[in-house]
Parts: structure tokens; C-alpha cells; sequence
């Protein structure tokens, strides 16, 4: 019984950070930019998020805009940073990322902001349904459905803007800046443009992802963003590994929700075989390392099977 509810919390959990592995895929594989300023900006979303709604009395779905916008801002402050001042893609995220830090402590004015008493999306979502006794189910059975279908509805509205705007010209714009600058620039395209504005929808999607998550675990933590690149690159790999690399960018980004949420049904499994939490970045540092090594194994084994 006790895994069957830790499979349906792993869902809900790769629902809510399903978003966050979208917005590290656009900068990863479509803008070809390896962004750090995700974790900053990710802690960033869930700071903000809390603070609007403990200090300032906000209503939670506008919290979670609010940290978009300023998950947006972010991402042009990276791309201001590579573009404009020519420092390196790496190193532009990880001042941004830096600065993020202090931000997120002057925003919260402490290390964590704690949703005791406050309405959220999911507290707000259980009040639409019937108490959980009445259902013939535990309180937290019916806060992990909520939060399983706010993350749901979230990350399928996601995907359908990300696959419309990126079928748009400037859309597309963006796609052929990270497959092929030179060629771009040579069409009349401002590439630094793209390269913003991709940076700037990643960073906004991550916030946004920081903002729900927040929501759904009671706080927020200046530290929370702490490898959050790592297990969006978790999410994209598995998703990838599971569809062999699907074709068309409907199913990738399909794939990549599936792969957030078999990543944390992993986790939910090796916990529950009693794996050390002190244990879990490492674990998902090896899982990330494997998926990412198995297309060069793969190309190596038909090299060598030719050879011989």
C-alpha cells in the first residue's frame, strides 16, 4: 500500500516539475545554450510566490504569474550577459545564477518562507471537492489528486503554447538559431534576439515551475533550485531513452513530461528500498550520466561489431 501512494505522490511531484524540464529543454537541445541561471531562477519563481502570498495577501494563480515575469527577467539578464557583454554561455548562467541567491534572500528576507495557514492552488482545489472522509480517503490522498491534476493541467497548456509559438516565424527563428547560427545570420536574423528570447521563455517557464511546486509542498526555500538543471537533463534523457528520441516536437515535448515523471517514480522506488535521501543528487547524477552515454556506447558497439 505504502508504495502503491508512493507512486501517486511521484506522479503529482513530476506534474509540477514537468515544467521546469521543458524550460531546461529549450535552452539544452533547441537553443544549444547550456543555462545554469535555471537553479537561481527556479528558486526565484518559488520565492516570489510565497512572498506575494504570506506578506502581500495575492491571490496564489497570480503569484505563479508574477514569478514567470520575473523568471523572465532573469533569463534576459543571462542573455544580456552572453550577448551583449560577450561572456561565455556557462558563465553568464552562473553569475546569474549567483546573484539569484542574494535576490531570492532579500526577496524572502530569510532562508525559507513557510505556506502555513495560506490558501493555495491546491488547498483551493480540495475546497472545490468533496472533504476527503466523504470520499472514504485520507487528507493527503485527496491533496496529492489536486496537486496530480493542477500539474496536469499545467504542464498541458504548457506544451500546447510551446508548440505553437515555436511553429511561429520567430519561433522558428529561435529553433534554427541553436541548429545553426551562421546560416541564421546569414538570412537577415538577429541572433542575439533569439538567444534572449529563448533564454527568456526558459527562465520564465522554470519560475513558473518553481511558483507551483512551492505551492504544492508548503514552502519555499532559497536552496530549492539547488540541482534543478540536473533533473530537467534527468526528465529529457529518460523521456528521450523511453520514445527513442521521438521525431516529431509534439511527442518530444510529450516525452518530456513522461520523463519527468518516470524520474521521480525511480525515486519514489529506490526510497522506498531504503536509499540514503542524502544519497539522491548522486543517484541522479548517475542516472543522468548513464542515459546521456548510452547513444555513444550504442555507436561505439556498432563500430565495433563492423570492425570485426
Amino acid at each position: 500500500m505504502n508504495i502503491i501512494m508512493a507512486m501517486f505522490g511521484a506522479v503529482s511531484q513530476g506534474l509540477t516539475w514537468a515544467i521546469l524540464a521543458l524550460g531546461v529543454y529549450l535552452t539544452f537541445r533547441i537553443l544549444n545554450f547550456a543555462d545554469m541561471s535555471c537553479e537561481g531562477s527556479f528558486a526565484l519563481g518559488g520565492s516570489i510566490s510565497a512572498v506575494l502570498m504570506v506578506r502581500l495577501g495575492w491571490n496564489p494563480f497570480l503569484t505563479v504569474f508574477a514569478a514567470t515575469l520575473a523568471g523572465m527577467l532573469a533569463g534576459y539578464v543571462t542573455g544580456f550577459l552572453h550577448t551583449k557583454l560577450k561572456i561565455p554561455a556557462i558563465l553568464s548562467g552562473i553569475l546569474t545564477m549567483v546573484g539569484l541567491y542574494s535576490v531570492n534572500l532579500r526577496i524572502m528576507g530569510q532562508a525559507n518562507t513557510p505556506l502555513i495557514g495560506q490558501g493555495t492552488m491546491i488547498s483551493m482545489g480540495k475546497e472545490l471537492l468533496p472533504e476527503a472522509a466523504a470520499l472514504g480517503i485520507q487528507d493527503s490522498t485527496l491533496q496529492t489528486w489536486v496537486t496530480m491534476g493542477i500539474g496536469l493541467v499545467f504542464t498541458i497548456v504548457v506544451i500546447g503554447l510551446i508548440y505553437w509559438y515555436f511553429g511561429t516565424e520567430t519561433g522558428c527563428c529561435i529553433r534554427a538559431t541553436g541548429n545553426n547560427e551562421v546560416m541564421v545570420r546569414a538570412q537577415g536574423v538577429n541572433t542575439d534576439h533569439m538567444k534572449i528570447l529563448g533564454l527568456v521563455i526558459s527562465n520564465g517557464l522554470i519560475a513558473m515551475s518553481g511558483a507551483i511546486v512551492t505551492q504544492s509542498q508548503g514552502y519555499a526555500d532559497v536552496k530549492m533550485g539547488v540541482g534543478a538543471i540536473v533533473i530537467g537533463l534527468a526528465s529529457i534523457v529518460i523521456g528521450e531513452v523511453l520514445f527513442l528520441r521521438p521525431r516529431n516536437f509534439a511527442s518530444r515535448l510529450f516525452s518530456i513530461m513522461i520523463g519527468s515523471v518516470i524520474y521521480r517514480m525511480i525515486i519514489a522506488v529506490v526510497l522506498q528500498l531504503g536509499l540514503n535521501t542524502d544519497d539522491l543528487k548522486l543517484f541522479t547524477a548517475v542516472v543522468v550520466t548513464i542515459a546521456l552515454s548510452i547513444p555513444a556506447l550504442k555507436k561505439n558497439r556498432a563500430v565495433v561489431r563492423k570492425r570485426s
